[in-house]
């Protein structure tokens, strides 16, 4: 084939389109096809294809063969070297003899509305291509009737029908009776509700029939017109003319199913509103239907596998109902694409692509090897250097960026908070929690009745408690809506009422039973939160074996399509906390490569229903252990001197290197507390001369917030740290440095001065509050320790024999059995999303709970040096738990299983961490071969390009994508994206970088973005897989000054 050139190709190395007509002349498709320069670097220098070309033909309606899916799908297609793509032109397929189409060796061609397929047939019999979708079956995919009896056949499940056939020569199958809620047809009786389909799958006209005691007619669904695609009408009687399949209505939670195979070992699946449910299609602001990503079950991967094989489709899409914990084929619609999504638009292209390939290059001698493809499982070298397959990842990770968490307490005895507290079954348990829009507005109600009560009178004895009420009326009607996310109340009953703080409230205390009223707000995810976690999920891919093959050059593809194509299974757990649940949902995210807002992703895939304290935890009521460690706490830091040895061994008997280096700071543990107060008195004053300033009356801070709101969080915290006995609130300590930091890292554009000091000791108590909250020393931690996270930890446990219960069912062949017959699963992953408690607690069981002995074990002695100088457990903290298996070795034998231990104390903090040790975890490979000067890996290398990797504050950045997995990523959508220099010590690391990553890995913008957020280290061995900051300091991408310039210090954090 000859080609000619045309404006629409002057971008040299654009993959080339043919539209085909007579087997001498051809004619290049004008602008039809444009390449992304963005996924695909081209290196042919020449306009014209490679000699030895396997012709790929597409021949369908125009409509089709242009639609953005395809387009899509094309263009990757033909960046394979041997591959061609001719689009026969639709004249040329509905008015040309077939021996006059273009030639082909392979052929992609479909059914749609006007498409001749009876010529599709027999030009495939003529030139006898490779077919990617057969064309016979494409008949019986045009009736419903053989396709539900091809399905049954199969024995995949389907909704209970019967066929009413109006065909006078078979009288038999046109038996109707109707009645006024049911129908019987052919003795198979329905009862209302029930569907009536035509048999034509061309017919979109299906009706579902509503029993009388709901009212009654029919949802008329249609093909979508608009933004309709079904109307309601008040006819009950089914039809009288015409052919139909009768069935039971399935009751689904208002969604269906749309699944997309690509060959039988890949799926993707989406869900979309039901258009039985209103009628209305939901569209997003692009005017595209809104679809949710979800992740089928084992067995609906095994059903998409039958689906595409029993049709012989290979790019197949049918609709699933999931009704009553079972799911249901209803439809299948042969040749379909997803639409806008560019994970599946590679992934569908690559397999194509290797189908291709693997028929018929060895006919036309290309040399072409088969790639290790992405459905092999994922076997890796280990730390001691086996090769092993990885079976399990546990991840426990704290939220992201928060606004600070405010709380306020308060003792009511009102009838009224009685009665609520009795209506919601408070008694049951002494506690209530009320979190729902109508159960906070019933509280604002009572407040505003109590508040309007007090208005009229004027005792001075209430003052107090009208304070409280006004307080708890003002942060209730903030937002001007209700949200569970944002705002708790919580109601305990107290028998006795409160008891006393101080002799002073002796007096004014009353008799009788009282509720204890606490009501939470902030604490929200910010903007800076969501970016954290869905960056950390995108990252968190490259634990995973990387893509192979072509994809080598795109770290995380290993876990993408080890995910869709069905040996991956994933559970996702958070706490019932607003922040925590975002965050889960922002990390799968990017964990999926997926696209749209937060809330469905939410909704389809993070489970937060009450999991009996798995991740959750009453900070309101703690145990006999933890009052008596915060009282000796208080006590120690009330005393007004120098800290002697005798504090040090009281105050830190473990001996915490950053404990102790914070004791140090602090010194006078009373003293700073007031330069502490005095520092808060001095922001307080400044906010106010802010207020006062016309210039700042309509200053909006970082995430709305308002000079108002926070002049009250830090009036309040001024409020309260101070007692009226003159001694300091300790338990105001984190809340204090919660606050500082967070206007430090998004506020600091207000230019307050001090704020810095404060930051630095609040921090230096934090550091000693925080962790010792906990437990002092190790009885006490491991007991607090086991109260908060001992269901969680048997959780961990269980997970992690069950992978090997598991796998003795369902175990695949090494090299992947495409003859399963049960859907195996290959890696577990359960991810646990909670707050800093939990975090804290499972890190005291890894630590003294007599896992390893450090004395006998230099690598654990090593990483518990790392974890003694971590001194606080930021935002995004990580322990992660990596299974492996060798399958050669005995199952009795040690060997057989290999357990790593990952840690990251999460985002890096605003300050540097002096006393983080230098180095990476213990690696006994390395240790017996020694680094290799070649080693990417190695710390020598690591030091060398510290000044590489630091970016000047001043300067605004722009970042490079390459990578199809994170093209669609808004960098515009970031708050921040400044990095500062990276500290002088050595760094301990995740992972050890991968030589055999391709030298392409430069084309993700990935590690541009991401590197140095976070701090890693390792417990206890190190994976194959590539760290984040090796990756970005490997192949970092220069910056070009650009658009996006700093909004605030949301990732302003220090390298470690």
């Amino acid at each position: 084939m000859s080609e000619s050139n045309s404006p629409g190709e002057s971008q040299r190395g654009a993959p080339k389109f043919f539209v085909g007509c007579e087997d001498d002349e051809s004619e290049v498709l004008e602008g039809s096809l444009k390449t992304d320069m963005e996924l695909f670097e081209d290196d042919e220098d020449t306009d014209s294809p490679p000699e030895q070309q396997i012709v790929v033909g597409i021949c369908c309606m125009m409509k089709k063969s242009k639609s953005k899916p395809m387009t899509q799908i094309l263009e990757r297609l033909c960046k394979f070297e041997y591959i061609t793509v001719v689009i026969f032109p639709e004249d040329v397929i509905l008015n040309e003899p077939v021996d006059k189409w273009p030639l082909c060796d392979c052929l992609i061609s479909f059914h749609s509305k006007g498409f001749p397929l009876d010529k599709a047939v027999s030009y495939a019999k003529l030139r006898n291509p490779l077919l990617i979708n057969d064309l016979n079956m494409q008949y019986y995919i045009q009736d419903r009737r053989e396709v539900y009896r091809i399905l049954q056949e199969e024995g995949i499940e389907l909704p209970r029908y019967a066929v009413l056939n109006r065909d006078p020569d078979k009288p038999d199958e046109c038996n109707l009776v109707e009645g006024e809620d049911h129908v019987e047809v052919n003795g198979e009786i329905f009862q209302k509700p029930f569907v009536e389909k035509p048999v034509c799958a061309e017919d979109h006209n299906v009706y579902i029939y509503y029993p009388t005691s709901a009212g009654g007619g029919s949802q008329r669904l249609f093909r979508k017109i608009g933004s309709r695609s079904s109307v309601y009408s008040p006819e009950s009687s089914v039809r009288k003319t015409g052919s139909y399949i009768y069935e039971e209505f399935m009751p689904t939670d208002g969604t269906d199913v749309k699944v997309y195979t690509v060959g039988p070992d890949y799926a993707h699946a989406e869900a979309r509103k039901s258009p039985a449910l209103d009628g209305k299609v939901e569209r997003d602001s692009e005017g595209k239907e809104v679809r949710y990503p979800v992740m089928l079950s084992a067995m609906e991967k095994l059903m998409a596998r039958k689906v595409c094989l029993a049709f012989k489709q290979t790019v197949c899409g049918f609709d699933l109902l999931r009704a009553n914990g079972r799911s249901y084929v209803c439809d299948v619609n042969g040749f379909s694409f997803v639409k806008n999504s560019m994970k599946y638009y590679d992934d569908c292209a690559k397999i194509l692509g290797n189908i291709v390939m693997r028929e018929l290059a060895p006919h036309f001698q290309i040399p072409w090897s088969i790639p290790t493809e992405a459905e092999d499982i994922p076997i890796v070298p280990t730390t001691s250097g086996t090769m092993m397959e990885l079976r399990c990842v546990i991840a426990v990770i704290r939220h992201g960026d928060r606004t600070p968490k405010q709380k306020m307490k308060m003792e009511v005895r009102n009838p009224m908070f009685f009665e609520l507290f009795e209506k919601y079954e408070g008694y049951k348990t002494g506690k209530l929690k009320l979190k729902k829009p109508k159960q906070l507005q019933e509280v604002l109600d009572i407040t505003r009745l109590l508040l309007a009560e007090l208005e009229q009178q004027n005792d001075c004895e209430i003052e107090e408690k009208k304070s409280k009420l006004e307080q708890l009326k003002t942060v209730l009607e903030m937002y001007g809506h209700f949200s569970g996310i944002n705002r708790k109340v919580q109601l305990t009953y107290l028998p006795h009422g409160q008891p006393k703080t101080s002799s002073e409230e002796e007096d004014n205390r009353k008799e009788g039973p009282s509720l204890l009223l606490v009501l939470k707000w902030g604490g929200e995810l910010t903007p800076a939160g969501r970016v954290q976690a869905e960056e950390l999920g995108r990252a968190f891919r490259c634990m995973y074996p990387g893509g192979q093959g072509d994809y080598a050059g795109f770290p995380g593809c290993g876990l993408l399509r080890l995910h869709s194509t069905y040996r991956h299974d994933l559970k996702i757990y958070a706490s019932d906390e607003g922040r925590v649940q975002m965050t889960a949902a922002a990390f799968a995210k990017g964990l999926l490569a997926l696209e749209g807002e937060l809330t469905p992703i939410l909704v389809q895939m993070v489970k937060s229903a009450n999991m009996n304290g798995l991740l959750d935890s009453d900070s309101d009521s703690l145990s006999s252990c933890q009052h008596r460690v915060k009282a000796r706490l208080h006590e120690i830091l009330q005393r007004d001197r120098v800290f002697l040895e005798e504090d040090y061994d009281r105050l830190a008997p473990t001996s915490s290197v950053s404990l102790v280096s914070s004791m140090k700071i602090v010194q006078n543990p009373v003293a700073t507390c007031d330069q502490v107060y005095t520092l808060i008195q001095s922001l307080t004053s400044q906010i106010r001369k802010r207020m006062e300033d016309p210039k700042s009356a309509d200053l909006q801070l970082y995430h709305s917030e308002s000079l108002e709101l926070m002049l009250q969080r830090w009036s309040k915290l001024e409020k309260d740290f101070r007692m009226k006995t003159g001694r300091y609130d300790i338990s105001k300590i984190p809340d204090i440095y919660d606050c500082v930091k967070y206007d430090v890292i998004h506020n600091a554009s207000l230019g307050l001065q001090d704020t810095e000091e404060l930051f630095r000791l609040s921090r230096a108590l934090a550091d000693i509050v925080i962790p010792q909250e906990y437990g002092i020393n190790k009885a006490e931690k491991l007991d607090i320790a086991y109260a908060y996270c001992l269901p969680l930890v048997r959780k961990i446990q269980l997970d992690l024999q069950r992978t090997h219960v598991d796998e003795f069912v369902n175990k695949l062949h090494p090299l992947y059995s495409r003859g399963v017959l049960s859907p195996g699963r290959h890696v577990r992953t359960r991810l646990y999303f909670t707050s800093e408690s939990h975090v804290h607690s499972l890190l005291s069981i890894f630590r003294y709970g007599g896992l390893l002995d450090e004395e006998k074990d230099q690598q654990w002695k090593r990483a518990m040096d790392y974890l003694s100088a971590v001194s606080e457990l930021n935002y995004m903290t990580q322990i992660v738990i990596m299974l492996y298996e060798d399958n050669n070795k005995d199952i009795s034998s040690e060997e057989r299983f290999h357990v790593e231990l990952h840690f990251s104390p999460g985002v890096k903090n605003v300050e540097e961490e002096e006393n983080a040790p230098t180095g990476f975890g213990f690696r006994p490979a390395s240790a017996e071969n020694g680094q290799k000067k070649s080693d990417l890996a190695s710390l020598e290398d690591l030091s060398r390009d510290e000044t590489d990797r630091a970016v000047p504050v001043s300067e605004p950045i722009t970042i490079q994508r390459r990578s199809p997995l994170i093209r669609n990523h808004k960098t515009g959508s970031m708050e921040v994206l400044s990095e500062t220099s990276a500290s002088k010590g050595g760094s301990y690391r995740l992972f050890s970088f991968c030589p055999r990553q391709s030298p392409e890995m430069k084309q993700s913008g990935l590690g541009s973005q991401c590197a140095g957020l976070f701090s890693t280290t390792v417990l206890g061995g190190s994976s194959s897989a590539p760290n984040l900051q090796d990756y970005a300091r490997v192949h970092r991408k220069k910056f070009s000054s650009g658009s996006l310039s700093y909004k605030d210090g949301a990732w302003g954090y220090q390298a470690i």
